[in-house]
């Protein structure tokens, strides 16, 4: 395993990360048990994984629970991030719809301290703005609350994860420009690098790490989905339509020469594409098993992609057609 500098800390985390979303919610069309969750991260841990990434929302604090649980008494051995700004408390959770948003200060404390209780932790490596919009990125008093945090060793750094969807560019650029944020989480795969590559231009100049999120389209790149696969209306891929399948289904086959002539396979090509450049600190595949954490483990193992191939991919991406991007309504 690789292990990356985080931004502009001295933290070194895996650049296989482990994104704690999918063992407290059943979004990715499988509800994992506690016991197998305890056990996939687990799993993780002994292979070399140390970042595990979460959220509060993450059924109602079950993520973070699960992750306290496991790793309650050998907090030094991993780095923990979570995210804070959904005032989820007196909502029901359905579906993936979005909830309502809070980042006032005295909302942030009581998050933070219900997140340090359910992971067992006097502190966090990393806490997050869980899809913050313009306004949020704009608003100093935000940030001098995280400042504080820092300053008194609640956390060691902060991020801003961008979403829900894929897009939010001016977001990202913006809160690179915040002198103290040391990373920016975003959805970026070989078949959607817009608006990650600018992110990425902007990071490793600003010293921004990027996290990466969907690494593999929702499972286009792992043949998970194909043209045959219905997804049900509670998964959090239903978003992608028929047509947008066939399309990178299509777009598939235009990058399996690169990926044969390099003895990978396309979840192996994309994954490795994403490792190889530049501002990229750690990725986060959806895993659903221990099964395919040992998969993708293997995957950081050998080469990354050479820098013609990385051309190829580039040329290649720069001919398909483009698609819509999501930002906050007053940043178009």
């Amino acid at each position: 395993m690789n292990y990356n500098k985080l931004g502009k800390t001295d933290i070194r985390v895996s650049e296989l990360g482990f994104g704690a979303w999918s063992i407290a919610l059943d979004w990715w069309g499988k509800k994992i048990e506690e016991d197998e969750a305890k056990r996939m991260l687990k799993k993780a841990h002994d292979l070399g994984i140390n970042f595990f990434e979460t959220g509060d929302m993450y059924g109602k604090g079950k993520s973070e629970r699960l992750i306290g649980q496991v790793f309650g008494d050998m907090r030094d051995e991993v780095v923990i991030s979570t995210k804070y700004g959904y005032d989820f408390a007196n909502v029901e959770q359905i579906g993936h719809s979005e909830l309502p948003q809070r980042f006032d200060e005295d909302f942030t404390k009581r998050a933070l301290r219900a997140s340090l209780e359910r992971l067992q932790t006097d502190h966090l490596d990393m806490y997050g703005l869980h899809n913050p919009k313009l306004q949020h990125i704009r608003d100093d008093s935000i940030f001098d609350v995280l400042d504080s945090f820092v300053a008194d060793e609640s956390i060691r750094a902060y991020q801003v994860a961008l979403g829900p969807a894929i897009g939010w560019l001016q977001e990202g650029i913006e809160a690179m420009d915040r002198p103290n944020v040391s990373a920016v989480q975003t959805v970026y795969n070989i078949l959607e690098q817009t608006p990650g590559n600018e992110l990425m231009n902007k990071a490793d100049k600003t010293d921004v790490g990027i996290l990466v999120r969907v690494p593999e389209a929702s499972g286009i790149l792992t043949g998970k989905v194909n043209a045959k696969t219905k997804i049900d209306q509670n998964d959090h891929r239903s978003v992608r339509k028929g047509e947008w399948i066939k399309a990178s289904l299509e777009k598939v086959e235009l990058l399996r020469p690169i990926a044969e002539r390099n003895g990978l396979t396309i979840t192996e090509l994309a994954m490795k594409f994403i490792m190889s450049k530049k501002g990229f600190t750690s990725v986060f595949p959806t895993v659903v098993s221990q099964e395919e954490i040992v998969n993708y483990v293997e995957m950081t193992k050998g080469g990354y992609v050479s820098a013609s191939d990385m051309t190829e991919i580039e040329n290649l991406y720069n001919t398909w057609p483009s698609y819509e991007l999501k930002a906050t309504p007053q940043a178009n």
